[in-house]
C-alpha cells in the first residue's frame, strides 16, 4: 500500500539573486538576541583574564573567553569577548586552506562563560564548574580567525548545586550559535 508523502512548508525565508546567494535557497530566520546590547560597550573590560582565571581553571588552548566585557545585575547576564586569532592550534587541520572554529569550542566559550557566572556569585566555592548538559543547540555561521565571538549568556535557572543558561555566539552582529546549557559542580 502506497501512502501520500506528507509535503511540509519549509521554515525559514527564501531568498534570490539580491543577496547573491543561489534563488530558492532557503536560510533560517535569525533569532532575536538573547537581551538587548544596546548601551552595553563590548570594547569594555569588566572581568579580564587574571579575573577570568580566579574563578574558572581553564589555561592556555583551552581558555576560551580572553575578557568578560559585561556582567548584569546579580550574575544572571553576562557577555564575554573571544578573539579568533590565526595562530591557533586548530586553523592547520580545521579546515586546511579555510580554517574555521570547530563548533564544540564555540559551545566551550559559552560553557565558560556561564560556569564563571555560576560561580562569581560566591555563594558557595567549588573547586571546578564544568556543564553537564547542552540542548536545543544551532549553528547558524562560521566563525574564522579575524573574527571577534561575542558571547552572550542569560540564566534560565540558578540553583547552589545547578544552573542553566541560554546563550548565544555572535559574530559581526549576525548569531553564529544558540544552545542551552547546564552546569554543575564536578570537583
Amino acid at each position: 500500500m502506497n501512502v501520500p508523502a506528507t509535503v511540509t512548508q519549509p521554515r525559514g525565508i527564501f531568498v534570490g539573486s539580491e543577496n547573491k546567494i543561489p534563488f530558492g535557497t532557503i536560510r533560517p530566520a535569525t533569532p532575536p538576541l538573547l537581551f538587548d546590547l544596546e548601551g552595553i560597550d563590548l570594547n569594555a573590560t569588566a572581568v579580564d583574564l587574571d579575573g577570568i582565571q580566579e574563578i574558572n581553571k581553564h589555561r592556555g588552548e583551552a581558555q576560551q573567553i580572553d575578557r568578560i566585557a559585561w556582567v548584569g545585575e546579580d550574575f544572571n547576564q553576562a557577555v564575554a569577548v573571544r578573539v579568533v586569532r590565526d595562530d591557533e592550534w586548530w586553523c592547520a587541520g580545521h579546515i586546511p586552506g579555510y580554517p574555521v572554529m570547530p563548533a564544540v569550542m564555540m559551545i566551550e566559550a559559552a560553557a565558560q562563560l556561564t560556569s564563571w557566572m555560576f560561580q562569581a556569585r560566591k555563594i558557595v566555592h567549588y573547586e571546578f564548574v564544568g556543564f553537564t548538559r547542552i540542548d536545543d543547540t544551532k549553528f547558524r555561521n562560521k566563525v574564522v580567525p579575524g573574527d571577534t565571538l561575542i558571547v552572550l549568556a542569560n540564566q534560565v535557572k540558578f540553583h547552589i548545586k545547578r544552573f542553566i543558561c541560554d546563550t548565544q555566539g555572535i559574530v559581526n552582529g549576525k548569531v553564529a550559535f544558540e544552545s542551552r546549557i547546564t552546569g554543575m559542580p564536578i570537583l
